[in-house]
């Protein structure tokens, strides 16, 4: 099966090349077709879906100010781009990852709520722009596929070890404090098992984009014009990072750099590397936080309790509350969480450990005072804070944050690898002569 779609795939290839000789009878109209530019196993990539993608990283590059590179560059970079989602979106259709219309729905929602607008008024800034909605809808899908990929198949399978963590404080000790670079990167990649010819010429590049940044061309634009990373196209640039979020190969070679500086050609497994330091600063400060002692009751909503009905059901328990029902009784009669048991006792909350929506009302509370009903995604909530205290989570929260670093620069590698292993074993033909 698919042998034959490669078959017709190419025909169609073909049928589009012969335009060019129907050109020449001149009483025939002759019209654009779309051409294919690559064959990704059994699905293709289109000369004008890589120009649509072209265009809008044309105009991201210039609100950033940053120099475009050569048309052939930047098309050989999105296109390489592309082939590596459709590899991974054909994975995740493989293998059951969907997004359906109510997620995307929500997502969209968000976006326009976080730009400040109604969906109406996304819509028409869209197309304003000349970007269809449904365009627009599917790639939202897409994103998401993409993020629920890496999330199954990177992020959900990372352990740290105390170990791990072992390691990671006795790293902090050595340099004294955990230190944050602020860097750009760029990264001329060598496939898996390349030969000694190909790993030279993978060489010659990354000394030819050293050499640029020798004489002073801008690293945003020798990164949009020779980088192989994900970042590429926003400059390379890959904002602060703490060193223990960064292999030991940057680390080692940072220390000796000034902001401003630029790293020599570095090598590992995945390739030639070349670092910008932006700028970087130390992370010792001691963390005081205010903790609240909080309960609350909690109302679900779904398909048989509505929004209003739980509302309702919380305004009801409320007045008993205020005239003297015990809140503890009532959260093991009606609260539908795991609190419930404990008469809605969360026990001491930092900041962090809940939703913004329940944070921000519970906040805002005096002691002893029982909130109105207040929403959150999880459903409505009667909230009561019991009482208040300053804390030093200095200790606590560097445990914490060093746990999420090291799982974070795992699932960052392990992803890296997935895509890198999809993009080795996928079918991929080029259809453009420059390739």
């Amino acid at each position: 099966m698919q042998f034959c779609t490669r078959v017709f795939i190419t025909l169609l290839w073909v049928l589009s090349l012969s335009s060019t000789a129907w050109a020449q009878r001149p009483p025939t109209r002759v019209e654009f077709i779309d051409r294919i530019v690559a064959v990704v196993n059994n699905d293709i990539i289109t000369a004008f879906e890589l120009d649509e993608r072209i265009q809008l990283v044309k105009r991201q590059l210039e609100n950033q100010k940053i120099t475009l590179p050569p048309q052939d560059i930047l098309e050989k970079q999105l296109l390489e781009r592309m082939i590596n989602e459709k590899v991974q979106l054909q994975f995740a259709n493989e293998t059951g990852i969907r997004v359906d219309d109510a997620a995307l729905d929500q997502a969209i929602a968000r976006i326009a709520e976080g730009n400040r607008m109604q969906l109406d008024q996304l819509r028409q800034a869209l197309e304003k722009d000349g970007v269809s909605f449904n365009k627009f809808r599917e790639n939202i899908r897409n994103e998401i596929t993409l993020a629920r990929v890496k999330e199954r198949e990177a992020d959900n399978r990372v352990v740290v070890t105390e170990g791990e963590l072992e390691n990671y404080f006795a790293h902090q000790a050595q340099q004294g404090s955990d230190t944050e670079y602020n860097l750009a990167h760029i990264l001329i990649q060598v496939p898996d098992q390349a030969n000694a010819e190909k790993i030279q010429a993978r060489k010659k590049i990354a000394e030819q984009a050293l050499a640029e940044l020798k004489a002073g061309t801008d690293f945003g634009q020798v990164s949009a014009t020779f980088s192989d990373a994900p970042d590429a196209l926003q400059g390379g640039e890959l904002g602060w990072r703490p060193a223990s979020r960064l292999p030991q190969l940057f680390t080692d070679t940072l220390n000796a750099m000034q902001p401003g500086d630029v790293s020599p050609l570095l090598r590992s497994p995945n390739g030639f590397h070349l670092l910008k330091l932006l700028d970087k600063r130390g992370r010792d400060a001691v963390l005081i936080v205010t903790q609240t002692h909080a309960r609350h009751i909690l109302i679900k909503t779904n398909e048989v309790v509505s929004e209003t009905d739980a509302k309702r059901r919380l305004t009801e328990l409320k007045e008993r509350l205020d005239n003297g029902a015990n809140f503890a009784e009532l959260a093991r009669l009606h609260s539908e969480d795991g609190s419930a048991a404990k008469g809605g006792d969360l026990g001491w909350l930092t900041p962090g450990d809940t939703v913004p929506d329940f944070e921000h009302a519970m906040d805002a509370l005096p002691l002893k005072v029982v909130s109105a009903p207040i929403h959150t995604q999880f459903g409505w909530h009667l909230i009561e804070v019991l009482e208040r205290r300053k804390e030093d989570v200095t200790q606590e929260k560097q445990k914490f944050r060093a746990r999420q670093e090291i799982r974070e620069r795992k699932a960052d590698e392990a992803y890296q690898e997935f895509v890198r292993q999809l993009r080795d074993r996928a079918y991929v033909e080029f259809k453009q002569d420059d390739h």
